[in-house]
């Protein structure tokens, strides 16, 4: 019985009801993709819980793996630090290369997607670095020398949001790097998922007007 009870609770730590509905509310295109990648991701170990970050789906083994959304005409699904992967076969688009929406660019169909065999091998080599204590690719702080600039991170949620409004998108990348940060820690430091949402709605709308942050006091 004590078994049976710990294997029910690995089970429910494993899976988030949480990505159920946003599978559930998600396009139906997108669904079965959704639904394939969540479960090749378990498939490849049961170490590997589920949860929702920045309104999407995250996967995490001592660290953040992998994350995954869905659009109104594509999924997007990428590695957190895919810096730390080895690609020989150059499915990865990482650096310069990489979309917005993940590693593998705009997915319609599971045919976009690289061999079964080819994701869990990278999900096998994101939770080796993991378990290295591989540091992420993405830092919100990273150690530069004073007068370097800290790399900006875009949360995947709000990136979903500049890639619908091309107007907003073309400012916020014309912005200099003052007005980009203001914007994303306007946005990081929201104390509530309500308020959060409502600070990246009236940014875009901001945006596509060309204004920046504080454009009231300029």
């Amino acid at each position: 019985m004590r078994a049976f009870k710990k294997s029910l609770a690995l089970i429910m730590e494993q899976y988030d009801p949480r990505v159920d509905a946003f599978i559930g509310k998600s396009a139906p295109f997108a669904q079965p993709i959704l639904q394939h990648i969540r479960a090749l991701i378990h498939e490849t170990s049961p170490l590997i819980t589920e949860t929702i970050k920045w309104s999407c789906p995250f996967f995490d083994y001592k660290g953040t793996l992998c994350h995954m959304n869905a659009f109104k005409v594509h999924v997007g699904f990428g590695f957190w630090d895919s810096r730390a992967l080895t690609d020989p076969g150059n499915y990865l688009k990482r650096g310069d290369e990489k979309d917005a929406v993940g590693n593998f660019g705009r997915i319609t169909t599971l045919a976009d997607l690289p061999p079964d065999h080819i994701l869990q091998e990278f999900i096998r080599q994101a939770m080796a670095a993991n378990e290295k204590g591989a540091k992420s690719s993405r830092p919100i702080a990273p150690k530069k020398p004073e007068s370097a600039k800290a790399e900006l991170v875009t949360p995947p949620d709000f990136e979903a949001m500049l890639t619908a409004n091309p107007k907003a998108q073309e400012v916020f990348d014309k912005f200099s790097y003052s007005h980009r940060k203001e914007y994303l820690t306007w946005i990081i430091d929201a104390k509530s998922e309500a308020t959060r949402q409502k600070r990246m709605e009236q940014a875009i709308e901001w945006m596509a007007e060309g204004k920046s942050r504080h454009w009231k006091y300029q």
